[in-house]
């Protein structure tokens, strides 16, 4: 099994290194997601997204969360 992968993120199209071998010190790991976050982010994208729009998208749904919950 491959211990880091070169990878494009399919939102910004950026290249970054997944570690899918050593899933501990790959870039997703810093981002801890609820589990709602990771349902909507796994139905936008079908492959792994770069640590910055990891972080975007987190934002996005918690924007999107609260607004919703607001009214």
């Amino acid at each position: 099994m491959p211990s880091h992968e070169t990878k494009y993120c399919p939102r910004c199209s950026k290249s970054f290194e997944c570690k899918v071998g050593n899933i501990t010190a790959c870039q997703c790991n810093s981002v801890i997601l609820s589990y709602e976050e990771k349902v909507y982010i796994e139905n936008k994208y079908m492959d792994c997204v770069c640590l910055k729009c990891l972080q975007a998208l987190q934002f996005e749904y918690r924007l999107y969360r609260n607004r919703i919950f607001r009214f």
